[in-house]
């Protein structure tokens, strides 16, 4: 749980540029202390540049970074209270699980039971009791992030960088260490910086979400502010995915010439015989012209006055579940939803 009173990291107007690239530019956030953070964006948008600026492989160009309320842009990495957890795992091959997760404490010179006491807690903590004489090789791809996660977690730091980890992972094993790594989070109740470019696993583990493009960030917010009031049309395209009403048929639908989103999942597919909803709900009719079986869901395409398509996603239900309506490619239909599902957006 986050402690709302303490800021673990904080950037304040920092730009770094390689040549003339803009890595990121003029960016000021704050990370607060026991926040599961995720830094969400596609390749390039400046994601993995702040991380490395936080860990201090990368040294701003402008601007001042705190770690822990100390300004810290110059600080070499070793000095900084912080771990980093790669994609790759970067484990030693010749080297023991437990030597690899005790490393640092045989580089301090910790006394050997001593490093041997600690590395047998941290393996419980990933749950990979008994594995300490294997090597790296002898173990899954989900059992070496864990190592790794156990190596970064055993000097207790005051802020953990995850560096896209689950990367390397087939999707279900992906699924499992999401639920794992963020359990393992509120237990021990440290701050997590997590570098990702996909949205469900932003979704499914985050406190909170910085979505970055092109070296900004464009909305800052916690999951369910993301998802169902993103403030940019990139936002609503990249998290999840949007339909989006504007020109002649906003004028239509909403009486304003703006750009608006909303949801597959929010609107409802009725036939033209349904009875007129209420006044907070939008209705408007559409011909159906193309249906996707993807197991969970239906997925149709309608399209609206002859150009404008909108896509609905409805959930496979039992055939003969009451009011359930599957219509057939050619079929006209209405569209329903409530107007509080529409958000207006900047393009």
């Amino acid at each position: 749980m986050a402690n709302n009173s303490t800021i673990a990291v904080k950037f304040e107007k920092i730009s770094r540029y390689f040549g003339e690239i803009k890595a990121v530019e003029n960016l000021s956030f704050s990370v607060k202390e026991g926040e599961f953070f995720s830094m969400l964006g596609p390749s390039g948008s400046g994601k993995t540049t702040c991380l490395r600026l936080i860990a201090g492989f990368e040294i701003p160009d402008s601007g001042n970074l705190y770690i822990d309320n100390r300004e810290m842009s110059n600080t070499p990495p070793y000095d900084r209270d912080v771990n980093t957890v790669f994609q790759s795992y970067a484990l030693f091959p010749h080297m023991s699980v437990e030597e690899n997760i005790t490393y640092c404490l045989m580089l301090k010179k910790i006394k050997k039971r001593e490093r041997l006491k600690k590395g047998e807690e941290m393996l419980e903590l990933v749950q990979l009791p008994g594995l300490g004489n294997r090597k790296p090789s002898e173990l899954s791809g989900g059992q070496r992030q864990r190592v790794a996660l156990a190596r970064a977690l055993i000097n207790h730091p005051s802020v953990l960088l995850l560096d896209e980890p689950l990367g390397a992972l087939d999707l279900k094993l992906r699924e499992k260490m999401q639920i794992e790594l963020k359990d393992l989070q509120r237990k021990i109740g440290i701050t997590f910086i997590y570098v990702t470019h996909d949205q469900q696993e932003a979704l499914s583990m985050s406190d909170r979400i910085a979505v970055f493009n092109n070296g900004q960030i464009e909305q800052i917010g916690t999951t369910k502010e993301i998802y169902e009031t993103p403030r940019t049309l990139f936002v609503a395209d990249f998290v999840g995915s949007s339909n989006v009403i504007h020109g002649k048929l906003s004028e239509q639908i909403f009486d304003k010439n703006a750009s608006f989103t909303i949801r597959p999942e929010r609107i409802r597919i009725l036939p033209l015989s349904e009875e007129t909803p209420s006044n907070q709900e939008i209705c408007i009719s559409g011909k159906v012209t193309d249906i996707q079986y993807q197991g969970a869901n239906f997925k149709y395409m309608v399209l609206l006055d002859g150009q404008h398509e909108i896509v609905v996603q409805q959930q496979n239900l039992r055939p003969n579940t009451k009011h359930l309506f599957q219509p057939k490619i050619g079929q006209e239909v209405r569209l329903v939803w409530n107007r509080l599902d529409s958000n207006e957006v900047i393009l």
